[in-house]
């Protein structure tokens, strides 16, 4: 057993599947002897590392390690170690104590009493609390119990010196303040000198404990650098140690054999063979079980002929400790394994595409059976969200702070991934904003660079928020829905596609085909002539010859196959595509025919871009509006909005060739200093606060739509990570 561990773990490629005790007289291994020690040096030397602080990054050269050196080395270092960590917690918690008693001494500097006139009287009791004196003073006069009495303020602290009468008790003060507008504190453990010298004094020791602290921390840092190369070593080979004897943990074994199961890569078979087989000779079997590929409901296999196996796909006998043969049931003609569990899942994306992983794993990982929609997201969720939020400024924004993310958390995974997917949204933000023309909500790229360099009547797309600019607006919805009529495109492409693969060419168009004829016969027919004087006219309008869009596309042709009798409408070709997508989806899903208008509802979800695409635009467009001003001009039968970066202009003058109508705002920028000052306030936290929002926003919703939309037509997830049986070494070696 310890040969084929040793041979197994160096290669680092098995996926260990566990044995769930389902055979005969075959028992779950036990842990390697050595086992509990290794994992008590491991503990303490996790332990040790966290105490001293040690990172990968004090490593230093690789090392050996042996064993005779470990327990001396980790036991020297953990008592070092600890004397020094219990030091300094014994210090800390005198310095919290110290600090504590300040605390509790500060309110009495204020009555400018000393401690050794607040006890001590035979006579008199005395009350230090917080209270109101106008209270205070009535009561103690009521009292029967009180001769006489005197109170010192200061603040909202007040000190009571009162004579009860003789036959009155110690507590008589006490129980005429119940009820009173009076909380008592504590007195302090110091009974004498002034409070200003206790404190100075307290302070004293507080410097002299904070100089001893510095002087453990230093010795602990010495430490560190000391002994953090062999701790990581340390960590490294006990880790290994400990991973190498608790696999047995997953054999099922007898007195004299056991059998280990599990997933390596197809192409890795060889090797493996070849290196147990090297490691113990004739003693071990090694036969490849099956290449699979799972049904989405786990009840069938795609099953591939293997190369010289042994089982050949036929099911084998369950196997008996007494070397006998028990008939397995039927499973769908696998072969008898110690636990039918689909194999772990590797994604193996490029560097780029590879922090996108992350927004897939939040819903689950892909199984062995699926497609890794990563690259998909990769192209469409930064893609979704620099057009929405499209300006040059945020996108350099979000482009750094990913940036800083992806750089400053190299030891946090999921911090990185999110740096990485920051940058191409921020990328692809920057890009939108030059194709707008905007930086921070202003229209300067537009004005010096699409129209002074390139010489553009303006830029190549408008986010249409101004009246004379209405039709970019509505040109947005068009285009919202036309990309998610390619999502969904997508999506049930690949659902056909895995559908196809795992069951057949009739379950892959009952099940996705039906949807896809349904959802493209829908949207051509509302493309089309035949809906024309129903429908919107930007919907033809948009991608005209005259259209903000200028493609030449102003809708399909109607196709009208003949006039439906009664309803007296025409049959078009469209919507008899649609109507047979919807009767296979009864022959195949009748369930799910109830929801055949969500070729209609799924697709305006995607109106929401062209929404958010508005809504961030008129939020820097109102914040710009505040700072510089606003004003109106008639152009080409539309009002148009103008920034007064430079100045604001009246009322009936002319600007860029076109007559001012009115002025909107003002704006802060063209008032006195002290409004100019409150107009930078409002520019920069407004801009914040339109950065924030378009991460919770624009962020959300591109989310949003890939979850929601995207994966629920064709993705599952439920894989289990890839954990191969081994180690990378980084801090040991073994030469």
């Amino acid at each position: 057993m310890q040969e084929v561990i040793e041979a197994v773990h160096d290669l680092n490629i098995y996926h260990f599947t566990e044995y769930d005790g389902s055979w005969d007289r075959f028992e779950p291994g036990s842990p390697m002897e050595g086992a509990e020690t290794a994992s008590e040096q491991l503990v303490t030397v996790r332990s040790l590392k966290t105490i001293l602080d040690v990172s990968p990054e004090d490593a230093g050269p690789t090392r050996i390690v042996t064993e005779d050196v470990l327990a001396e080395e980790i036991e020297s270092i953990r008592t070092r170690v600890n004397k020094l960590d219990d030091r300094r917690q014994e210090i800390k918690q005198q310095i919290r104590e110290r600090e504590d008693e300040i605390d509790t001494i500060e309110p009495f500097v204020e009555l400018g009493i000393d401690f050794d006139l607040l006890h001590g009287y035979e006579t008199l009791s005395v009350a230090v609390g917080r209270g109101s004196r106008s209270a205070i003073e009535p009561t103690l006069s009521a009292a029967d119990t009180i001769d006489s009495f005197e109170l010192f303020t200061g603040n909202d602290i007040i000190a009571i010196f009162a004579r009860p009468v003789e036959s009155a008790d110690q507590a008589a003060l006490t129980d005429s303040l119940v009820g009173t507008e009076f909380t008592s504190i504590d007195l302090p453990k110091r009974e004498t000198g002034s409070p200003e010298e206790s404190i100075s004094e307290i302070e004293q020791e507080i410097k002299q404990l904070s100089s001893d602290l510095q002087s453990v921390e230093e010795q602990l840092d010495t430490k560190s650098e000391e002994t953090a190369g062999f701790l990581l070593a340390a960590e490294e080979k006990l880790s290994i140690e400990v991973q190498k004897a608790e696999a047995p943990l997953s054999f099922a074994t007898t007195e004299s054999a056991f059998i280990a199961e599990g997933w390596i890569p197809t192409a890795k078979f060889e090797l493996f063979k070849s290196a147990i087989t090297a490691a113990v000779g004739d003693h071990t079997q090694i036969e490849e079980l099956e290449r699979a590929e799972f049904s989405k409901d786990g009840s069938d296999h795609v099953r591939e002929q293997i190369p010289g196996g042994d089982t050949g796909g036929i099911q084998s006998p369950t196997p008996t400790a007494d070397g006998g043969e028990t008939q397995p049931k039927a499973d769908g003609g696998s072969a008898v394994v110690m636990q039918n569990d689909d194999p772990p899942t590797v994604q193996d994306n490029p560097g780029l595409i590879k922090p996108f992983e992350m927004i897939v794993q939040a819903v689950n990982r892909p199984s062995y059976r699926e497609f890794d929609p990563t690259i998909i997201l990769f192209l469409t969720f930064p893609t979704f969200f620099g057009f929405m939020i499209g300006d040059f400024g945020y996108g350099l924004v979000y482009t750094a702070i990913g940036y800083v993310l992806y750089t400053a958390f190299e030891d946090r995974e999921a911090i990185r991934s999110m740096g990485g997917i920051t940058i191409a949204a921020g990328f692809f933000t920057t890009i939108f904003g030059i194709l707008y023309g905007e930086i921070f909500g202003l229209h300067l790229i537009a004005t010096y660079f699409w129209e002074g360099i390139i010489g553009l009547a303006h830029a190549p797309i408008e986010k249409g928020l101004s009246p004379a600019g209405i039709e970019w607006a509505r040109g947005w919805i068009v285009v919202s829905i036309l990309i998610g009529v390619f999502h969904l495109n997508v999506a049930w492409i690949f659902g056909f596609i895995e559908d196809n693969q795992l069951h057949d060419l009739k379950h892959a168009f009952l099940e996705n085909g039906a949807w896809l004829l349904m959802m493209n016969g829908l949207w051509i027919w509302v493309f089309s002539d035949a809906l024309r004087s129903t429908v919107p006219s930007f919907i033809y309008t948009t991608f005209s010859s005259e259209g903000v869009l200028p493609l030449g596309f102003s809708g399909f042709p109607a196709m009208e196959l003949f006039t439906i009798p009664l309803l007296n409408a025409p049959m078009t070709v469209p919507l008899a595509v649609f109507i047979i997508g919807f009767a296979s989806l009864i022959v195949g899903e009748p369930i799910e025919a109830v929801e055949f208008l969500n070729v209609l509802v799924n697709v305006l979800s995607y109106t929401r871009i062209a929404a958010v695409l508005l809504a961030k635009a008129g939020m820097a467009f109102t914040v710009n509006l505040l700072f510089f001003g606003v004003y109106v001009t008639q152009e080409s039968g539309a009002a148009d909005w103008h920034f007064g970066l430079e100045k604001m202009p009246a009322v009936g003058s002319m600007s860029d060739g076109h007559e001012v109508t009115e002025i909107m705002f003002g704006g802060l920028l063209h008032g006195d200093t002290v409004t100019i000052l409150i107009g930078l306030v409002v520019l920069i936290f407004g801009h914040i606060l339109v950065l924030a929002l378009g991460v919770t926003s624009a962020g959300l919703q591109a989310i949003r739509l890939e979850y929601v939309e995207f994966f629920n037509k064709f993705y599952e997830g439920g894989g289990r990570a890839y954990q191969p049986f081994g180690y990378s070494r980084q801090f040991t070696t073994e030469d």
